[in-house]
């Protein structure tokens, strides 16, 4: 059964947690700043581990030192659902590790 679409309020209740996130309505997303290229690479891999490890994936955009995610779920129609909130977590909790901003 696919995840329920979250409201926009919802989404921005659940966003309110995760600093520097934003929504347009139909997905979340975040760019990260780095120091360098190196760290913003390796923060794609781990961040394609989680996606893999929960079965949920989002666009991403590597730049030199700057790393963008874009997400939403695209079994119900490209929405907002609490699986891209919680991936938006996941990525939120590694970040630091890679030197993410």
């Amino acid at each position: 059964m696919p995840p329920e679409p979250l409201t926009r309020q919802q989404t921005d209740e659940a966003l309110a947690g995760l600093p520097g996130w934003t929504t347009d309505g139909d997905s979340v997303a975040r760019t990260y700043s780095f120091a360098k290229h190196l760290p913003a690479a390796a923060m794609v891999i781990h961040v394609a581990a989680i996606q893999e490890e929960m079965n949920h994936h989002s666009e991403m955009s590597l730049g030199y030192n700057k790393l963008s995610v874009t997400v939403n779920t695209h079994s119900v129609g490209g929405q907002v659902t609490e699986l891209d909130i919680a991936l938006a977590r996941r990525i939120e909790d590694v970040a630091p590790g890679h030197g993410g901003s």
